[in-house]
């Protein structure tokens, strides 16, 4: 009896996402189809040793009288099916298996994207948090009803921020002149360090009644 049907049919798991499961299943299907061939085999060992290729008539042309020629012919038919059954299942195992390593590779490189962008953004943040900002100038006095009175900076607030300076670029007090007289009416965002905290301003440079657009000094710090 062939198995060709059973051993080929039920679709390939290429239909859809291919599962751990699926390729269990595909493999347990080869090994019963390798079962079958081997029981076929033993039939054809039966019958006085005949294999695939024996031929079954005598010299005379006649058929053989000393085997059962129909479960010879039988047995023969069914292992040319399974084995066709057989390689193709082994192609679809192969496909699966592809398909699986594949997937895991694109996951093992996703997962590894997401950890290294987790640890790199929790560095950041923890170097932020560890990190105090530097400051680079502070408050030295400001005048009553001035412009920084009024934008709420205070005597001895250190400066970290200063409109488009920094730390980083900071290298004189004309740095800060530069950036006041082109910001005349405009708001500039000011960061200070006071009594430990960051807080952030906004500061408008406006003509007043005092001196300056900012009435306020500011000196900057030791290096």
């Amino acid at each position: 009896m062939s198995e060709k049907e059973d051993g080929s049919g039920g679709g390939s798991p290429q239909a859809s996402a291919v599962t751990v499961s699926d390729v269990q299943e595909l493999i347990r299907r080869k090994e019963e189809i390798e079962a079958q061939i081997k029981t076929n085999y033993g039939v054809l060992e039966s019958l006085k040793g005949v294999g695939m290729n024996e031929p079954l008539v005598d010299c005379e042309g006649y058929p053989r009288s000393d085997v059962d020629l129909y479960q010879v012919r039988t047995a023969r038919h069914n292992i040319v099916c399974l084995q066709n059954d057989h390689k193709a299942v082994m192609k679809q195992v192969e496909e699966a298996l592809h398909q699986l390593h594949a997937r895991d590779k694109k996951k093992q490189a996703r997962d590894m994207a997401e950890a290294q962008e987790e640890a790199m953004s929790r560095s950041l943040s923890q170097s932020e948090g560890l990190t105090p900002p530097q400051a680079f100038a502070k408050v030295n006095s400001i005048s009553p009803g001035s412009p920084a009175s009024i934008a709420g900076l205070q005597v001895d607030d250190e400066i970290v921020e200063f409109g488009s300076v920094n730390t980083q670029n900071f290298q004189s007090l004309q740095n800060i002149g530069t950036v006041v007289q082109h910001s005349e009416g405009k708001p500039l965002n000011v960061t200070v360090i006071r009594r430990g905290e960051k807080h952030r301003l906004r500061l408008v440079p406006t003509r007043w009644a005092g001196k300056g657009l900012l009435g306020c000094n500011i000196i900057p710090l030791q290096s």
